[in-house]
C-alpha cells in the first residue's frame, strides 16, 4: 500500500540526508550559487504561492523551522486557505493572483515556492526566475513537453539562482545508496531499468479521479476558478475536479507516471546523467480524452553506449497499476517486490530500491549484503527542504538534491511515457531539439504544448 505524502513527509523529516560533497551526482547536483539579491536580516525572504491543497502546508512547516528563512507573501486561489495561513502569519502581504505578488511586492522576496496544480508550475516557476528569484517549486516540474525547453532555457540564463523540486524522498539514505552504487560501476554496466507504481485507482480516491466527467456546476464560492485555471484556457468548473483531483486530468495534471517521475526516475537520471530520450511507446487497457490513461506499460530508449551501458540503447520501462517485471525472467528467487520500486538490471547483478526504500542488490541471482559492496561512499543525513535554504545563504557544505537542471529530465521521461498512451503500441520518436515526434505529426501537434490564455504566458529567455 502506497504510504501517503504527508506521513512520507512526518517520517522522513527525522532522517532525511543526500549524498556527501565531492561532485558525487557530477553536473546533476547543485552545491552552492551566488546570491543574487541580498538577503534581509540575515533571511531569505520567501513568498508561498498556493498555501493550502495537500503538499502547500507541509512545505511550509518544514521551510519555516530553519532559523534562516522568513514567509514574507502568501497567494492562493482559495480564500478559505488564505485567510487561515494569513491569520498564522499576519504581517505576510496576501494576494490571490500570484501575478500581483510579482508586479506589485518583487522588492520584499527574494525567492518563491510553487505548490500550486501541474498546469500552472512552469509559468510561475520561470517568471519567479525571469525576476532574480531562487525557487523551490513541486514536482512535476513541468506539465507539457514543450515546457521542458522553457524551463531548461531559464537554468541556463539564470545560473546562479538555486532552484530545487519537490523531491523529498531523495532524502532517506537508501535511494542514495542507490544512485551511488549504480554511478560508480559497483555492479557493472547497466543493461535495462523497470520502473513501477502501484495507483492510481480505476475510479478515485483523494488525489485521483476516474469517475467520469461531470456536467458543468458553478465552483465553490471560496475558489477563485478563473485564477485557478490560470495560464490553462477557459473551461467550467466540475466537480471531481478542483480543487484537489486534477491530477488525473489531461488538462491540469500529469497523471500516475507523471506524478511520480521525480520520485522514481531520479535515482536513473542521477546515477547515469541520462538527458532525453529518442524515443517512447506506451500501451493502456483504457484510454480517454478527458483524463490521463489508466493500466499503461512503456518504455522510453535511450543512447547508450560508453563506460556507463553495456549496450547502445538503455531502456526504461516505466508502468502503473503495480505492474513490476517477472522475478523469474531476472533470474530472482520468488518474492515480492511491492508496489512501487525503481529497478535496475546490470551486467553483474540487479539492484532494486522503493520510493523510500529499502533496497535490495543480488548477485547470480542471490540476494547480497550490499553494504558491503567495496567502494561506496559516506552518506551525510541533510534536510532536503533546508539544503536549498543554505545553498542561497552561500554554506559551502550546502547540498541541493534535485535542482532544476536535472528535474527538468525526469519530467521529460515521465510526460512522455503519460502522453504516448495517447497513442497506444506507435512507437513515437521524439527530437527534444525540435521538441517534436519525428514520425508522427499528430502526435507533436497534439502532445506536445498549448496554448497559453493572453496574460499568463511564460516568459521568453534568450
Amino acid at each position: 500500500m502506497n504510504i501517503t505524502r504527508r506521513q512520507m513527509i512526518a517520517s522522513s523529516s527525522l532522517a532525511l540526508g543526500s549524498l556527501a560533497l565531492g561532485g558525487a551526482w557530477g553536473c546533476t547536483a547543485t552545491k552552492t550559487a551566488r546570491r543574487t539579491l541580498p538577503l534581509r536580516n540575515g533571511k531569505l525572504q520567501i513568498l508561498q504561492v498556493g498555501v493550502g491543497g495537500t503538499i502547500a502546508p507541509a512545505d511550509r512547516e518544514q521551510l519555516l523551522a530553519h532559523p534562516g528563512i522568513a514567509l514574507v507573501g502568501i497567494c492562493d486561489v482559495d480564500s478559505d486557505a488564505l485567510a487561515k495561513v494569513s491569520h498564522e502569519h499576519p504581517s505576510a502581504f496576501t494576494c490571490v493572483d500570484w501575478r500581483e505578488a510579482f508586479a506589485k511586492h518583487a522588492d520584499k522576496f527574494d525567492g518563491v515556492v510553487v505548490c500550486t496544480p501541474d498546469h500552472n508550475h512552469a509559468v510561475i516557476m520561470s517568471t519567479a526566475m525571469a525576476a532574480n528569484k531562487h525557487v523551490y517549486g513541486q514536482k512535476p516540474l513541468v506539465q507539457q513537453l514543450s515546457e521542458v525547453a522553457l524551463m531548461d532555457n531559464a537554468v541556463r540564463a539564470r545560473p546562479d539562482l538555486v532552484t530545487q523540486v519537490g523531491n523529498q524522498r531523495m532524502g532517506p539514505p537508501a535511494r542514495q545508496h542507490a544512485v551511488d552504487i549504480l554511478r560508480r560501476g559497483l555492479l557493472g554496466k547497466a543493461i535495462e531499468a523497470h520502473v513501477w507504481i502501484d495507483g492510481p485507482p480505476d475510479d478515485g480516491n483523494f488525489y485521483f479521479y476516474y469517475g467520469g466527467l461531470k456536467d458543468p456546476s458553478p465552483p465553490p464560492a471560496n475558489l477563485n476558478w478563473p485564477l485557478w485555471l490560470g495560464s490553462a484556457q477557459d473551461a467550467p468548473f466540475r466537480e471531481g475536479l478542483g480543487p484537489v483531483r486534477w491530477r488525473s486530468s489531461w488538462d491540469y495534471g500529469t497523471g500516475q507516471l507523471g506524478d511520480w517521475c521525480t520520485h522514481l526516475l531520479d535515482v536513473l537520471v542521477f546515477a547515469y546523467d541520462l538527458g532525453s530520450p529518442f524515443a517512447v511507446a506506451a500501451q493502456t487497457r483504457y484510454p480517454s480524452d478527458f483524463y490521463h490513461a489508466l493500466h499503461v506499460e512503456s518504455v522510453v530508449s535511450y543512447h547508450g553506449g560508453g563506460t556507463r551501458f553495456a549496450n547502445p540503447v538503455f531502456p526504461v520501462h516505466y508502468c502503473d497499476k503495480a505492474q513490476a517485471p517477472s522475478r523469474a525472467a531476472l533470474g530472482l528467487p520468488p518474492g515480492d517486490f511491492g508496489g512501487i520500486g525503481t529497478l535496475v538490471v546490470c551486467e553483474e547483478g540487479v539492484l532494486c530500491v522503493g520510493s523510500d526504500g529499502p533496497l535490495q542488490v543480488w548477485r547470480d541471482g542471490q540476494e547480497v549484503d550490499w553494504t558491503k559492496l567495496p567502494g561506496q561512499r559516506a552518506i551525510v543525513e541533510r534536510n532536503h527542504w533546508h539544503s536549498w535554504v543554505d545553498a542561497i545563504h552561500g554554506k559551502p557544505d550546502a547540498f541541493v538534491q534535485s535542482p532544476f537542471s536535472a528535474a527538468v529530465r525526469m519530467a521529460e521521461a515521465g510526460l512522455l511515457c503519460s502522453k504516448a498512451a495517447r497513442f497506444p503500441g506507435k512507437e513515437l520518436r521524439w527530437d527534444r531539439p525540435s521538441l517534436s515526434f519525428t514520425n508522427c505529426e499528430e502526435a507533436t501537434r497534439t502532445i506536445v504544448r498549448r496554448e497559453y490564455r493572453t496574460g499568463f504566458e511564460p516568459p521568453q529567455f534568450a
